[in-house]
């Protein structure tokens, strides 16, 4: 019998490659934790309110926070007012939203603001996307700080498919606006910010050392991108990616942070 099935616990099934990277990261002087959350910590909903970190995943994000030289982060597509809703995160963690537009550090940090003009085209854009909305059973609108998001998860694969070619012929040449494809979404924004230049803001922010951070989808690659050497970096699912590592589902996040967290624990000198 392994020592984790005389403990009752699952066995281990991440790689021994991405156990040894994370047992090396570990011992960095300052570790900064970075999460995506849908698809990642949570698993995919079909209404983006129900989703829910999972426990295991919540239990160990807290617990890391709590450690010494470690920070804690979640870089999310959602809109920070959503991200707080849906993940609870610990107070210690600190926040990237809406694709790296908006930003928190704590007690203190501003609030993102739009000027005049990025306002009257931001009602523009939802004019335009409500349009192609009313003509695309399925698809519907969500209103973000500097931009809004048409969501097909719940439209038939061909109705999604014109719904988002439409969005894109109707905005793709448009000053200003910016456009990204995300996991069955088409992300609009009037502001230029990706997910690569949160995680370079938070690195900066907090003097890391290294950095652990994993994500699902096409617009994680950003933040995948701005890792370092001796980073590790880990894509959830089977899609393209140009991290170091993969797992299949949000489950196996779990165990990784679980991992981590011993080993980051043994590293500071923290009793278990």
């Amino acid at each position: 019998m392994t020592p984790d099935a005389a403990q009752g616990k699952a066995p281990l099934t991440l790689q021994p490659e991405l156990l040894a990277a994370l047992k090396k990261v570990a011992a960095t002087e300052h570790l900064l934790v970075a999460m995506d959350f849908d698809g990642t910590i949570s698993p995919l909903v079909d209404h983006a309110a129900d989703a829910r970190p999972l426990p295991r995943s919540a239990a160990a994000f807290a617990a890391l926070a709590a450690l010494p030289r470690t920070t804690t982060a979640l870089i999310s597509g959602r809109a920070l007012d959503s991200l707080r809703a849906v993940a609870s995160p610990p107070p210690e963690t600190l926040l990237i939203g809406s694709h790296g537009a908006e930003a928190w550090l704590g007690p203190g940090s501003s609030e993102l603001t739009l000027d005049p003009d990025q306002l009257t085209l931001l009602a523009d854009v939802r004019r335009t996307l409500e349009e192609i909305v009313e003509q695309a059973p399925g698809t519907l609108l969500e209103d973000k700080p500097a931009g809004v998001v048409l969501h097909t998860r719940l439209a038939a694969d061909d109705v999604a498919e014109d719904a988002v070619a439409a969005a894109r012929a109707a905005l793709q040449d448009r000053p200003d606006v910016y456009l990204k494809n995300g996991n069955r979404v088409l992300e609009t924004s009037v502001v230029h910010a990706s997910k690569g230049e949160g995680m370079a803001f938070l690195r900066q922010a907090t003097d890391a050392t290294a950095v652990v951070f994993a994500g699902d989808d096409t617009t994680d690659e950003d933040a995948l991108g701005r890792l370092y050497p001796g980073d590790v970096g880990v894509k959830v699912g089977l899609d393209f990616t140009q991290a170091q590592f993969r797992v299949e589902a949000p489950v196996h996040i779990a165990e990784l942070l679980e991992t981590l967290l011993r080993e980051r624990t043994l590293a500071v000198g923290e009793a278990p």
